[in-house]
């Protein structure tokens, strides 16, 4: 069947999120996979999940986004920003690399790690990134499958 002279094809239906608050990586998921499957939640709970399952020796570091407080002076403002953080083993001891510390702070071992970990991702709009390898990445070794 052919159209009409000057008929436009129909477009093709498109699954697209709109920005909701700060659900930008929940959006863009669902935005590449074409459905509503991931959840603000579900995404929070895949964030938990895999932290027990690092396999952290495989890892060189983690950049963490976070959101940070904006102060003038003592005076606290009700407003939020975002901070990147990075974290880094160095001879065995772990480090929060924050740039706003003055020096770098020792968290210990992967213990000290994963609860560094845990307790930014339980303040909720925490992302973390990993750094890793290319061979890493490429194996997926950056993840237990015990």
């Amino acid at each position: 069947m052919s159209q009409a002279p000057g008929a436009q094809p129909n477009p093709p239906s498109v699954y697209h999120e709109r920005q909701r608050l700060e659900l930008c990586a929940v959006h863009a998921l669902n935005n590449v996979l074409q459905q509503q499957l991931f959840s603000q939640e579900a995404a929070d709970e895949i964030c938990k999940r895999p932290l027990s399952q690092l396999a952290l020796p495989q890892v060189l570091g983690l950049i963490l986004n976070l959101p940070s407080p904006v102060s003038l002076g003592l005076l606290s403002l009700p407003l939020r920003r975002r901070h990147w953080v990075a974290l880094r083993q160095v001879d065995g001891v772990y480090y929060n690399l924050d740039s706003k510390l003055r020096a770098p702070e020792a968290l210990g071992n992967e213990d000290g790690v994963r609860a560094f970990l845990a307790a930014a991702l339980a303040q909720g709009l925490c992302e973390v990134l990993l750094v890793v390898t290319k061979e890493v990445e490429e194996k997926g070794c950056w993840l237990r499958t015990d």
